[in-house]
């Protein structure tokens, strides 16, 4: 596999990140997004930057994994179909925890087995759930406790 290259997110991408965010969530849940292309795009690229860093994991110039992020909490991680288990979403959400305060909540589609073990294998644990999300599906709510290095004396 070619390196890949983890950049700030650039507007001139926005358009293939929002397509693979599209598909790959799709394919996860198993429904089609509820807000149309051009919704997703305008989230992206004008309300998430507001309050996240966004990165975006490029191989030969395309965009193939991004994640949305701030010092509490990761709204958003997907891996475009074809580059999974790769080790991309492990260098995407080692990022998020290098920024962490404290540590890190997220939430995941109860459907998305894949993610869940994805996150529990890097320290992530269940803390709870509901359905209370634009997709009305049932959601995990995960949390990662950043360790503390320094020892008392």
């Amino acid at each position: 596999m070619s390196d890949i290259l983890i950049q700030l997110f650039n507007p001139i991408d926005a358009e293939a990140v929002t397509r693979l965010w599209r598909e790959s969530m799709q394919a996860a849940i198993g429904i089609p997004p509820v807000h149309s292309f051009d919704s997703h795009q305008y989230f992206l690229s004008h309300i998430l930057p507001t309050d996240h860093e966004i990165r975006v994991a490029l191989i030969n110039e395309e965009p193939v994994g991004f994640i949305a992020f701030n010092a509490k909490f990761v709204s958003q991680l997907y891996i475009k179909i074809g580059y999974q288990g790769k080790g991309i979403g492990k260098q995407l959400l080692h990022l998020a925890k290098d920024s962490a305060i404290d540590g890190l909540q997220l939430r995941t589609f109860e459907v998305n087995e894949g993610a869940q073990r994805f996150y529990e294998r890097h320290g992530f644990v269940c803390i709870g759930g509901d359905d209370q999300n634009e997709e009305g599906l049932m959601d995990r709510l995960y949390e990662w406790k950043k360790q503390n290095s320094s020892l008392c004396l």
